[in-house]
């Protein structure tokens, strides 16, 4: 069946690194265009990148543009969010999602930024 698993969140400091991982399995990667969200405690769930089947074409939030970078390794069924500059506003959990119908979410994985 389709998962996706999400991995690499925890604790940075403003300023600090981390780099997402997301694991697909049950289905061909390739073939569709991803997505990372974030979800921040007590806000909506929001659409922070998206790459597509390709890479020709890839697209951030405001917010994370020119901090953040979207990259897949159709190879090896993993999508990656490498995460520089981080603020404490980024602290959220962060998902994956595969588009298509239906589309389907990871677990998530938590990202905290503080001093």
């Amino acid at each position: 069946q389709v998962r996706l698993v999400e991995s690499g969140g925890g604790s940075a400091q403003p300023g600090g690194s981390l780099r997402l991982s997301c694991a697909a399995s049950g289905f061909n990667l390739s073939m569709y265009v991803m997505h990372w969200y974030r979800q921040a405690p007590g806000k909506e769930r929001e659409l922070v990148a998206t790459i597509t089947d390709d890479n020709t074409s890839i697209n951030y939030a405001d917010s994370v543009k020119g901090r953040f970078t979207i990259s897949r390794d159709n190879a090896k069924n993993t999508v990656f969010l490498q995460m520089n500059s981080l603020k404490p506003e980024d602290t959220a959990v962060y998902y994956c999602r595969r588009s298509g119908y239906p589309s389907y979410w990871g677990q998530g994985t938590q990202v905290t930024v503080s001093s």
